[in-house]
């Protein structure tokens, strides 16, 4: 909503960047997609390692502060 609120204003002050903006923010969004995907991998490797080496305290119960 915020997003749609800054593009009207920008729009009112300058409707050609505006323009360019609607025009360019899906491409961006696709050059930046490829990025997204690698940190929601790398984020899933590092919290099973996390789990693996927690595993143990777990089985014993212990729990990490």
């Amino acid at each position: 909503m915020i997003k749609v609120l800054l593009w009207c204003i920008l729009f009112v002050l300058c409707w050609p960047l505006a323009i360019l903006f609607l025009i360019l923010y899906p491409l961006l969004w696709l050059l930046l997609l490829p990025f997204r995907i690698l940190g929601i991998a790398v984020t899933g490797v590092l919290e099973l390692f996390k789990a693996v080496i927690l595993l143990p305290a777990r089985l014993l119960g212990h729990r990490p502060r």
